[in-house]
């Protein structure tokens, strides 16, 4: 088959590698489309020391299973293996499992590629009235949905009155915009600095985007989906007294969060990471259902193209939130 492989800092090659072999009990999958994660970037930087070249990369997928007889079954992934036996997953928080593997990170090879095995049990079925290409997003707005889920609880289960500032525009945060406002909250903010991304989200979606926040404004949740010593810093000062802030992004491990702050007015900082099944599957219906709006703002290209997508996003050229790369 053929596969964009990662094989060095900021190199990305388009060649042919050997196809998966499934193991028992997994479905072999003709990828249609697979969208590149912050994840994906960090580790084509020659950041991740838990993604070493050469490796297949992506996470984020949807395709075909062709079964007997010819009959072709639309699916998207859920890329987080677990071992459904620990203690963490018979609780159904399975993200926390002890044993956790996920695609695009050894042992098990990524999704830009034109086939990939899993374990049945992490796809979700896909209407035929839904593209591929998005239920591909099902994956990076399944995240935000997690942390709007575990936010909703801490803040008592009523998002109405709430007020919400998301720091980036990526799919991570519209996404997390978007779960807020499915289930149930109305005041939500973006804060996006690249002017056309910006626009591209005040374009396709009804939700207010800005270049930096209001410093009066103090929301009571702030969901940071870049996870950088400035949006954690930005979080710590602009978050009401008594408030929450939800972390799910992965820029950078240090900095930024202003402790005495935290401990003097009481604020919570609860760390996010991926979702649970659960979370993965109502995402999947919301999607399904068009409760998280038409997602227009995804931007396709070739698998094969895939290198030069990876220098556009590193280099801000690209103004969709999301590059969703297709074999064919």
């Amino acid at each position: 088959m053929k596969a964009l492989v990662y094989t060095g800092s900021k190199t990305m090659e388009f060649k042919t590698v050997d196809d998966p072999a499934p193991a028992a009990g997994e479905a072999l999958i003709r990828v249609r489309a697979s969208g590149i994660c912050g994840s994906d970037m960090h580790a084509w930087a020659g950041h991740d020391e838990r993604r070493p070249a050469p490796l297949v990369l992506g996470h984020e997928a949807a395709g075909e299973i062709v079964g007997f007889g010819g009959a072709v079954r639309r699916v998207t992934v859920n890329p987080l293996v677990t071992c459904g036996k620990c203690e963490a997953c018979i609780a159904g928080r399975d993200n926390l499992c002890s044993s956790r593997q996920i695609i695009s990170m050894p042992p098990r090879e990524g999704a830009f590629a034109e086939l990939l095995a899993m374990p049945e049990g992490n796809l979700v079925n896909v209407p035929d009235s839904v593209a591929l290409e998005s239920a591909a997003l099902c994956e990076p707005l399944a995240c935000g949905w997690h942390a709007v889920r575990l936010a909703r609880t801490a803040l008592g289960g009523d998002l109405a009155q709430v007020r919400c500032l998301v720091l980036g525009g990526g799919a991570i945060g519209l996404g997390a915009a978007l779960a807020f406002r499915a289930q149930g909250g109305r005041q939500v903010t973006i804060v996006e600095p690249n002017s056309s991304r910006r626009n591209r989200i005040i374009e396709t979606e009804d939700i207010k985007c800005l270049k930096q926040a209001d410093e009066h404004e103090m929301p009571d949740l702030v969901i940071d989906a870049v996870g950088i010593a400035a949006t954690r810093a930005s979080a710590s000062k602009l978050v009401q007294p008594g408030g929450l802030i939800m972390h799910i992004g992965l820029g950078a491990a240090e900095g930024g969060l202003d402790i005495r702050r935290m401990t003097l007015q009481e604020v919570t900082f609860i760390g996010t990471y991926t979702y649970t099944m659960n979370d993965f599957e109502a995402t999947a219906e919301a999607i399904f259902t068009g409760k998280l709006g038409k997602l227009s703002w995804i931007e396709k290209r070739p698998l094969k193209s895939g290198a030069q997508a990876f220098d556009d996003i590193s280099t801000g050229q690209c103004a969709a939130p999301k590059i969703i790369l297709q074999p064919a």
